[in-house]
């Protein structure tokens, strides 16, 4: 696949996660897009009560061709919903584990 498909998959990952409604509704999902550099937040900002909320549950870059998964807060993991767009493993690489720990997971190690 291309970056460019990459890249609207991704965005597409991001903005149907910042439309789901959250509890409190005084917590706000915002998609962070930025495909000139290809940065992917969804972050979580707001009050539970007297409580500030304000959180990244997924980043997501794009490097050298690769997804990188570099925050994975979600239930169902984002890796997982990739796969079900149709990208190869070996284009996905899980920027959260340490780097020699990559070689013993499924996807790409860099």
């Amino acid at each position: 696949m291309a970056v460019e498909e990459y890249r609207q998959i991704v965005q597409n990952l991001i903005l149907e996660k910042a439309q789901r409604r959250f509890s409190p509704e005084e917590i706000e999902a915002q998609a962070v897009i930025d495909a000139n550099h290809d940065h992917y937040l969804l972050l979580h900002t707001g009050w539970r009560g007297n409580n500030r909320t304000h959180g990244c549950s997924i980043h997501i870059d794009i490097k050298d061709g690769k997804i990188w998964i570099q925050h994975d807060g979600t239930e169902a993991g984002i890796a997982t919903l990739l796969l079900e767009k149709g990208v190869p493993k070996e284009d996905i690489v899980l920027g959260f584990h340490a780097p020699d720990m990559r070689e013993f997971t499924e996807f790409a190690t860099h």
